[in-house]
């Protein structure tokens, strides 16, 4: 193997790592709020797949500090999948930054962000943020062209 190419993980995919004091509960969330079953378990973590792309709860003493967005799900119509989660149960942050639209802040859970960062093509993004039952910090963003 060449260690010298630049490119040496641009073939290799990535996956996003959550830690979970409490599995259990961690996966009835997932499962009741989200509607996502893990595709394999271990006793120390729980592996999800959403669209070809995969993500774990693993188990950890450690808990996040929640502070930024650690994963999010890209979808075609955020009103509806806010409005669903909320029914479900899912309780979306009142986000009030520099940079927001609006006035810097949410409106109704979604949060206008003009130029955030490079999305295929996009010009900005829809966003709305929850908290898990670990206090993992997780998105809901809709590209905007």
């Amino acid at each position: 193997m060449n260690t010298n190419n630049r490119d040496i993980l641009a073939g290799a995919s990535t996956a996003t790592r959550l830690p979970a004091q409490d599995l259990d509960r961690a996966r009835r969330f997932y499962s009741e709020k989200l509607g996502l079953d893990p595709v394999d378990e271990l006793p120390g973590g729980l592996l999800y797949r959403c669209a070809g792309t995969d993500f774990v709860l693993f188990r950890s003493t450690g808990a996040s500090s929640g502070t930024f967005t650690q994963m999010a799900w890209e979808v075609d119509d955020i009103e509806h999948v806010v409005a669903e989660l909320t029914r479900r149960g899912v309780v979306f942050e009142d986000v009030d930054l520099p940079g927001l639209l609006g006035g810097g802040h949410t409106s109704n859970g979604i949060a206008e962000i003009d130029g955030n960062y490079p999305s295929k093509g996009a010009r900005g993004e829809r966003g709305a943020w929850f908290r898990d039952s670990e206090g993992n910090m997780l998105g809901i963003g809709q590209l905007v062209f």
